[in-house]
């Protein structure tokens, strides 16, 4: 399913099969890319099943597409900079595409919008960030599997640096007024993700 949405997505802006193609392999291969068990191309699909219902309230469509699949193309534990350099590579894909640059601009900043989950004045970015969130309100065992891939992600970390800072993320989360920016995630996850937060740190 994921390929056939990349692939209808780009027909529009692109008669190069063999460069469609090209983009998404490099989106298949980074993110089955070693060291990856959360940032996969199942999440990707979670937030296509996640985000397919709001398609009529999302603003543009392709743009929120393209953001879903590079988000996370670049992927690596230990830097800082994964969301930089993955808005990076849509920009030079979306440029050779001919894609307008006013809306390669929306999908950088959406990208980027994922590093600090800061409530922005696009409301598709707001979406956007709400379904990357919405593992956390998920059922307890998909949520426990959610924490245990993330460690594993994290794998080069010792318990006695891992879980001090897995603390302080699921304290910030807990301080929020609320975890999620928009009324529809709000409704439909924001207990479950409280209570699945709360009891994630209880066990640390």
């Amino acid at each position: 399913m994921l390929k056939s949405t990349f692939l209808s997505l780009l027909e529009p802006y692109s008669q190069h099969t063999d460069l469609i193609e090209t983009y998404w392999q490099e989106i298949a291969v980074n993110y089955g890319g070693a060291g990856r068990f959360y940032h996969t191309l199942v999440h990707l699909e979670h937030l296509y099943g996640q985000v397919l219902p709001l398609k009529t309230d999302i603003e543009d469509w392709d743009t929120f597409l393209f953001t879903l699949f590079y988000h996370d193309i670049i992927y690596n534990a230990l830097r800082k900079d994964n969301e930089e350099k993955s808005a990076e590579i849509a920009e030079a894909h979306l440029s050779a595409l001919g894609y307008p640059p006013a809306r390669i601009s929306r999908c950088k900043a959406q990208i980027i919008a994922t590093k600090s989950h800061v409530e922005s004045s696009d409301p598709d970015t707001n979406l956007f960030l709400d379904a990357d969130l919405s593992i956390l309100g998920q059922g307890f065992s998909i949520y426990k599997t959610y924490t245990q891939q993330i460690r594993k992600e994290y794998a080069m970390y010792p318990d006695l640096l891992y879980r001090p800072g897995r603390k302080k993320v699921l304290q910030h989360f807990l301080g929020m007024d609320t975890i999620f920016k928009t009324r529809y995630f709000q409704e439909k996850y924001e207990a479950s993700a409280r209570k699945n937060l709360q009891a994630e740190l209880a066990q640390l």
